[in-house]
This record gives C-alpha cells, structure tokens and sequence, in this order.
C-alpha cells in the first residue's frame, strides 16, 4: 500500500462554531482566528494505491458553484485537487474508487463537476462510495445541517449508477487493508478509514477530530449534531488510539498532517505531529 496527502485547498469557517462551548481564549491558542473569527482549515484528502485500485478519499469542496456561495467559505491557498494528484504522477481519470466519510458539502463538492449544463461524476473511471445509512440521512436532511447537504453534490452520483452502499452490518472491505469505523455524533453514520500501512494503524479522523486542536474530548464543534455523543466516541477512539500508537491522519487541520497520542496528566493529548511522509521512520 502506498499513500499519499492530497491537499485540496484552503477555507475558513466561525471560530466559535469550530469548538463549540470552548472560550476563544482557550481555543484560539491552537487554532488562531483572523479579525473576523474565523479561522484557516484544511480539506486535505488521502489517495490510497494497493494493487490496481487508486482510492480517493473525500474530495474537497470542487469548483462547481457562484462565486457568491464561495465568498462564504473564504477560498484560499495555490493547492487543488487536480494540481496534487499531478504532483504524485496520478490524474483523476486514474482513481478507481472514491470513498466519501460524508456528505458535508466540504467533503463531497469535488466528486461532481459541471460539463456543459449538466452535474456529473468528477472521476468518470470510479465508483463512488458512502455509507447507505447516511445517504439516506443526508437526502432528507435535518434543518441543521440542510446548509451542508446539497443536492447538486449528492444526486448526479446516484443518477450516474455509480454509487455503491456500504451498509454498518456487513461494511465492505475496498481492500484487504481497509477498514471502516462509524461515528454517529458528527453526523449520523460518518466514516472513518482505518489503514493497515507500513506495520502502523492509520486513521482518517475526518470530522471526528478536525484539527489537532480538538483533541481534548470537550472541544467539540458546533456543527455535531449530537456532540453528547461525539464526546463519547472520541473519547473511546482517543483511548484506543493512544494505547495502540495510531497515526491519526487529519482533513482539517491547517498546519499538521499527523499526529501520534500521549497519556498526560490532563488525558490524552498531541504527542508527535509530522507529515504523511515521515510515517515510515517511525
């Protein structure tokens, strides 16, 4: 297997929304707010290669939509997808697979793309991926999170015959190194890839944990639907992951790519950060 970070682009989101309850003060130290509280995330994807299969997981938040919508997210940054698939020789016609952890509009805009009028599939040689027990919250969505779901990211798949169900009883496995965990208080049924990589356990945290500033349990932002719960469940994944020396991949965070876990005094907190690259010395 081999991986590689696919960086897709900066955005900005409400300071306060990302944390929560959490005072600025205390936040703000990790994650720094501009004048207008918001603060820079990443939306830094994961290509995985393993045999004949090129599996892109989350695709950013595409191109697709006005300039007006866009203005709400404070686009930023030289990365695109297109440009970091360049950079590591593959192109999007090369991904055989896209696994989607989401349908948040920042995890799912780039899987579709305009072509003329018409809404179609970004990676015309890929099937698509979700969970079936999210794809069906997402298609009839909760007045909170309906801001976030939106159908011209979401239909053209399904239109396309394209799109693949992953149900929880009986998850598929893309590959023999591939596995899923679900986490239900971001959103409901969310997925989180969990890789078998160079001897190590990787895991794409996705909204579980967005940056490594989330990872004291009670920073939990205020976009979870049920954040009772994502405490509970970080609070498990935390404690395994720290016992068993997880490499925690992050979609968000602006700074740091990795990171591994330590107990402390306070609970489990940041150990080590470092690129995806430097996985392999450790």
């Amino acid at each position: 297997m081999n991986l590689y970070s696919i960086n897709t682009g900066l955005f900005k989101l409400d300071g306060g929304a990302m944390f929560g309850v959490v005072p600025k003060t205390i936040w703000s130290k990790t994650n720094p707010a501009d004048e207008n509280n918001l603060c820079t995330l990443a939306m830094r994807c994961l290509l995985v290669e393993e045999g004949n299969r090129l599996i892109l997981i989350d695709t950013g938040i595409g191109d697709k939509q006005s300039e007006k919508f866009f203005r709400y997210y404070y686009l930023h940054g030289e990365d695109t997808l297109e440009k970091s698939l360049k950079q590591h020789g593959f192109h999007r016609d090369d991904i055989t697979d896209v696994f989607l952890t989401h349908l948040h509009l920042d995890h799912v805009g780039g899987a579709v793309v305009r072509d003329g009028q018409d809404l179609v599939p970004a990676f015309k040689n890929a099937v698509y991926w979700t969970s079936k027990r999210h794809w069906d919250w997402a298609a009839n969505p909760n007045e909170r999170e309906k801001a976030s779901f939106l159908a011209e990211n979401i239909n053209p798949l399904q239109e396309s015959g394209k799109l693949n169900f992953i149900n929880e009883s009986n998850p598929t496995s893309l590959t023999p190194d591939f596995g899923i965990r679900f986490t239900y208080g971001h959103t409901d049924s969310m997925m989180l890839p969990t890789l078998q990589y160079k001897d190590r356990t990787v895991v794409f945290v996705a909204d579980l944990l967005p940056t490594t500033g989330h990872i004291p349990v009670p920073y939990v932002a205020g976009y979870d639907v049920f954040p009772l719960q994502s405490m509970a469940e970080k609070r498990a994944f935390l404690d395994e992951a720290q016992q068993n020396n997880y490499i925690l991949f992050f979609e968000h965070d602006a700074v740091h790519e990795c990171c591994t876990l330590q107990q402390t005094e306070k609970g489990i907190r940041l150990a080590d950060t470092f690129s995806l690259r430097g996985i392999a010395g450790r």
